[in-house]
């Protein structure tokens, strides 16, 4: 499912609202509402790139704080289930894998992590390596926070066709 089929489900909100929706999404994150914001009627939002990226950001870090206070205790409880604990140790393991840059940089790392808009990464991975590596709360909202402007920007660049990513 792309951006455009998920904002059909928000197509009563306005456009800006839509924008944050998708962006607080894991997988569509930034690199689906920024496109689908800036995308003319019938196939996006129409947004100016400034409102594309305002509601973008602002939706990319909500889920960050819950998921940065919550993980642990939610992780623990569910562990005792045999299914979760499955799942948990593969995102865990998956994780770890692809944080090599976190464990090594701690906050440069992590901002990276997410300020680099591939898959697999941004806020919600980024969130979820930031506690598996042991990352303090303000540093991980911060080098979260600014790794998501970055993004933002790589983003709305390549989205305006003024950079060409790959």
């Amino acid at each position: 499912m792309d951006a455009e089929q998920v904002a059909q489900i928000f197509n009563f909100l306005p456009k800006e609202i839509t924008t944050l929706l998708l962006a607080m999404l894991p997988i569509l994150e930034l690199r689906g509402a920024i496109p689908w914001a800036l995308a003319g009627p019938p196939f996006g939002g129409g947004l100016d790139w400034q409102s594309a990226y305002l509601f973008a950001v602002i939706g990319n870090f909500i889920p960050v704080i819950p998921i940065l206070l919550l993980l642990e205790p939610v992780s623990n409880r569910l562990r005792k289930i045999r299914l979760f604990d499955r799942f948990f140790e593969w995102l865990f393991k998956r994780t770890r894998k692809r944080g090599k840059m976190i464990e090594k940089y701690e906050m440069l790392g992590l901002m990276l992590f997410v300020g680099i808009p591939l898959p697999v990464t941004g806020a919600w991975t980024g969130a979820v390596a930031a506690f598996i590596f042991g990352v303090r709360f303000f540093q991980s909202v911060t080098s979260i926070i600014l790794g998501i402007c970055i993004s933002g920007v790589i983003v709305t660049l390549a989205s305006l066709g003024i950079i060409a990513i790959f």
